[in-house]
């Protein structure tokens, strides 16, 4: 073969490639926006369940919190939120580091 078909054939591979991971990152976007994550805080007295895009659906309180003072309460809803958000970004990584076929490491969000 000469550099010219070299040259075609490697771009048609690159082409095909890139429509392949963008499949793959279609498909992950579709899980994700499917995706319900528990969250939970205090042994599981608070839990939230949030989708995978971040909103919530459910916040469920055991009944013996009803006691604590607001201030408790508040603390526990907050920290089954960000344990909810924690699994989310989790699962992201991990789906999104498939998709180039690597593990991206924890804490690899892209943000400054």
């Amino acid at each position: 073969m000469n550099k010219s078909t070299d040259d075609k054939i490697g771009l048609n591979e690159i082409m095909k490639r890139a429509q392949d991971m963008q499949k793959k990152l279609q498909d992950i976007q579709k899980q994700v926006s499917e995706m319900e994550i528990t969250g939970q805080s205090g042994g599981g007295v608070v839990k939230v369940v949030m989708t995978g895009q971040h909103y919530a659906k459910k916040v469920s309180l055991d009944n013996s919190l009803m006691k604590e003072e607001k201030s408790i309460i508040e603390d526990l809803i907050a920290a089954a939120i960000n344990d909810a958000t924690d699994k989310i970004e989790k699962n992201l990584r991990d789906k999104m580091g498939g998709l180039a076929g690597i593990k991206l490491p924890d804490g690899f969000d892209g943000a400054k």
